[in-house]
């Protein structure tokens, strides 16, 4: 149905010649002065060799676990994926991800957009409008310079197509672009069918623009999984569906192409194809899901929320594996029922969820589960951690806490160890470019 897109390895290979030094702040001194190839080959354990808590890691089979998962997933269902690159902005990972067949990757504005081309990244999907002019002209030149590379993202505003017009002045390629569908408590997107003919149709006037379907997204509209808010999910998508059928008619794509229709973050994207799957009426549409948090899953929001997570809605799948951990030491002890924990919202996420505590390492270096313990809430370099009666925590020990939301994790560590089975021997170091 499509080929997957690239990415240029050797731009990706030349991460780990990038030196390692005290911009990292938890890698361990000893590895200074070594490159990321070099210090990921000596297999350094996270306790053993230094390593400056708190650290996040994460899991290698796990993260394998999650790309092949969601990849088989969308093939059998028929669906391309173009990942929402913002939750890592790793372009090792982004390679993986194009590697196990995504179509593109998605990215969030021309920052994001110009990150992603330095790595040659051959097709991207801009989930927001681009309409800074200095963005538009750069994007423009993009395109010139290479007749491979493509390109597609929102509009939402007459205003807005007169602006791109405007800015992509004189460029040799036409940009393309959907009419993003709003909803009543969504974000951007126009909030009526007559909006969006009106965009549409000054989006196929435009000698600068090419229409080519129709996108938005679907998370912002519900938090919850019941079934009023999956219906009010699937109804939403529906209406992707439907401004397609209308601009067609108008024979407002009749250059289009094929058709692309997108939606799906990482909460519904169940739902998402299950809509965009349905009968287009003999028109030929790519529908493209853009759930990017699947790669690491969570311990929190999307463990509860996603079609596999812990209550899967999806049958016959395996669940997806939560690969991101932080580890804390206990720092202090005030009182038997509370301990503080060296890792604070500088280092961890909290937007959706506190970290959850799940493993005690003891000064031995035993392991054990930890239960019955919770973080109430965190300062900027601290975690309340509450402690049950006869709690096993004393100063001095480890945490290992699950976390919730990656895609507030990922901004806050340029460098992150992979590790093993065992959870603690480095063997790979994943670079972020925030």
């Amino acid at each position: 149905m499509f080929e997957a897109g690239t990415i240029d390895s050797a731009a990706v290979a030349a991460v780990r010649e990038e030196r390692v030094d005290w911009r990292f702040r938890s890698v361990a001194p000893s590895l200074s002065g070594l490159t990321i190839g070099e210090a990921a080959a000596r297999g350094a354990k996270l306790f053993d060799d230094g390593f400056f808590g708190p650290f996040v890691v994460l899991d290698e089979e796990a993260v394998e676990h999650n790309l092949r998962t969601m990849a088989g997933w969308c093939a059998e269902r028929g669906v391309a994926l173009a990942p929402h690159g913002k939750t890592t902005m790793a372009p090792q990972l982004f390679e993986r991800q194009l590697k196990h067949g995504s179509w593109g990757i998605t990215c969030a504005n021309a920052g994001h957009l110009r990150i992603y081309r330095a790595f040659g990244v051959s097709r991207i999907l801009l989930a927001n409008q681009l309409l800074d002019p200095s963005g538009l002209k750069w994007l423009a030149a993009e395109l010139d310079a290479d007749d491979d590379f493509e390109f597609v993202c929102w509009v939402d505003s007459v205003r807005g197509v007169e602006l791109m017009t405007e800015a992509l002045r004189g460029a040799r390629r036409k940009v393309d672009v959907l009419v993003e569908l709003g909803a009543e408590g969504g974000r951007t997107g126009v909030r009526d069918a007559g909006t969006a003919l009106a965009v549409a149709e000054a989006a196929h006037a435009s000698p600068a623009l090419r229409l080519r379907g129709s996108g938005g997204y679907e998370g912002a509209l519900s938090h919850h999984t019941d079934e009023k808010s999956l219906q009010l999910i699937s109804s939403y998508v529906d209406g992707l569906r439907e401004l397609v059928f209308t601009f067609s008619e108008k024979g407002l794509l009749d250059d289009a192409g094929q058709i692309i229709v997108t939606g799906g973050g990482s909460a519904y994207f169940d739902r998402v194809a299950d809509e965009l799957t349905k009968d287009w009426r003999g028109l030929d549409v790519l529908p493209i899901l853009r759930s990017g948090a699947y790669v690491t899953h969570d311990d929190g929001f999307y463990r509860v929320i996603s079609p596999l997570g812990e209550n899967p809605r999806i049958g016959g799948v395996a669940s997806f594996r939560p690969a991101l951990r932080a580890w804390a030491q206990v720092t202090s002890k005030p009182t038997d029922e509370l301990a503080l924990l060296t890792i604070g919202k500088r280092d961890a996420s909290f937007d959706e969820g506190m970290p959850e505590p799940r493993l005690l390492r003891k000064g031995d270096g035993r392991t054990s589960a930890l239960e019955g313990h919770s973080i109430q809430k965190m300062n900027d370099q601290h975690a309340f951690l509450a402690l049950p009666a006869s709690s096993p925590v004393e100063v001095g020990d480890w945490i290992a806490l699950g976390l919730s939301h990656p895609c507030t994790v990922f901004d806050k560590w340029p460098l992150i160890p992979v590790v093993g089975p065992d959870g603690e021997t480095v063997l790979d170091f994943v670079r972020t470019h925030f």
